[in-house]
């Protein structure tokens, strides 16, 4: 089985589970506590701090261990801006971070920087925010679903001037590397780079106003409440160290083999758009999306082939809604795959993913290129209209694409739909396919969506 979901999750590091292990022998004491397991207690987790803010690029007595990344995030944005409440309570976010900014953040007045085609955000978005009562932005350092990195200096210098403090979601990035600029706080997660889960990291910065939220802990300077679990902490910050030391070597390597990937999966499966940036990204992350193709089965098929991938389909939620990263860029969102390659993954094991993927989307395809009952078809006043109502994408796509040629050029098709998914892949398909998307109208139920044919 080839484990392509990295991004997800990391494999334990061998240096983290060694760590562990040894931790668990020695660091089981209180490290509050002053006889002598106590102390040796809390040498480890002074040592663990130490290398772990190393890690990060701040002081020690800055970094706060926490139980989870998400913990971080909240305990993060809820201190600062509760440090800052004098300012105000405007929170700047962009519209691709991670789903535990977005959540904290609807708690809030919340302004959503909107982001390229790239999934990318820019400064100057950031400086039009601004408002006089902004008490804290965040960004992330580099894109969870389609691995594209932020320009965070630049937004952190452009936030420094407004005397506004940036938070940096670094879960994704920070295995590779510390993240740059003038930040103010960051956050971290060891599952991520190989650690093990349960593990938050917390930065804030000196001289950042910061009020913990909820009753007082005197564990973690207030900032973490409970018993630390100090071999898991201890195992997080050695796996750090571990992975930074094979970071420079093994980007180089897993960015070769992303780049076969991106380059050979359009020239094998017809009808596929790669999505995110093609030079600011992460090394090991590379994702695409397939037209006609259904996320989940997709997904079904490349795990009977022996890979595991992961998606942002809407097919893949239970909520059945398209993932909010691929919707804020404007990209197409069925059949969606998000490769991201572990330290240590092959060139052998990458070449049979791509030698079985064709194979895996043909299957989907013939799925659903047959559905059982035909498109509805009727013609109103020399429009033809597609009733796909109460089916979910990719099927309304589906059926725009066997009837675009019905029409003459010039003529039109409303594709009725009430599948949410429709709004983001109706348009992503017209500009794959050089046609032009007219526009969203009201319908009876749901909506009617109007594509012009073009050629």
């Amino acid at each position: 089985m080839s484990y392509f979901d990295a991004a997800s999750s990391a494999p334990l590091h061998p240096v983290a589970r060694q760590a562990l292990l040894a931790a668990l022998d020695e660091g089981w004491a209180d490290p509050s506590r002053l006889y002598r397991e106590g102390r040796r207690a809390r040498m480890l987790l002074d040592a663990a701090r130490e290398a772990a803010a190393e890690g990060v690029g701040c002081r020690p007595d800055e970094l706060t261990f926490t139980s989870s990344g998400t913990h971080a995030v909240h305990t993060g944005i809820s201190g600062a801006l509760a440090g800052r409440r004098r300012i105000g309570r405007h929170l700047i976010v962009s519209a691709v971070e991670h789903s535990s900014v977005l959540h904290s953040a609807e708690l809030f007045d919340v302004t959503e920087v909107p982001v390229g085609r790239t999934g990318a955000v820019s400064a100057q978005a950031y400086v039009d925010a601004l408002r006089p009562d902004t008490a804290l932005a965040c960004l992330q350092s580099a894109n969870h679903e389609v691995g594209t990195v932020q320009p965070v200096s630049e937004v952190a210098e452009v936030c420094r001037e407004a005397g506004v403090p940036l938070l940096v979601d670094a879960a994704q990035s920070l295995g590779w590397g510390p993240v740059e600029g003038p930040w103010s706080l960051l956050t971290g997660s060891a599952h991520k780079w190989g650690g093990p889960s349960g593990v938050g990291l917390l930065a804030v910065r000196k001289g950042v106003r910061f009020s913990p939220q909820g009753p007082a802990d005197e564990r973690e300077s207030g900032r973490a409440a409970g018993f630390e679990n100090l071999p898991a902490i201890v195992a997080a910050a050695a796996s750090l160290r571990a992975v930074r030391a094979e970071a420079t070597q093994e980007a180089v390597r897993l960015r070769e083999l992303t780049e076969r990937i991106r380059a050979r999966v359009p020239q094998l499966v017809a009808d596929v758009e790669v999505v995110g940036d093609p030079e600011r990204r992460l090394p090991g992350i590379v994702t695409f999306s397939c037209l006609y193709v259904d996320g989940e089965t997709l997904l079904h098929e490349l795990d009977r082939e022996g890979f595991s991938v992961s998606s942002g389909s809407s097919c893949t939620s239970s909520t059945l809604t398209p993932s909010h990263v691929l919707k804020a860029m404007g990209v197409l969102s069925e059949g969606n795959v998000r490769v991201s390659l572990p330290f240590g993954a092959v060139s052998e094991e990458v070449d049979r993913f791509l030698e079985v993927l064709p194979g895996a989307v043909a299957r989907v395809r013939e799925k659903l290129g047959a559905p059982a009952a035909a498109p509805t078809v009727v013609v109103r006043e020399d429009v033809l209209v597609v009733d796909a109502l109460g089916k979910r994408c990719p099927i309304p796509v589906i059926e725009l694409a066997k009837v675009i040629g019905d029409v003459p050029v010039g003529g039109t098709v409303r594709v009725l739909s009430d599948d949410e998914a429709a709004r983001l892949d109706i348009p992503a398909w017209c500009e794959m396919r050089e046609q032009e998307y007219v526009g969203e109208e009201p319908a009876d139920r749901g909506s009617a969506y109007v594509v012009r044919r073009v050629s």
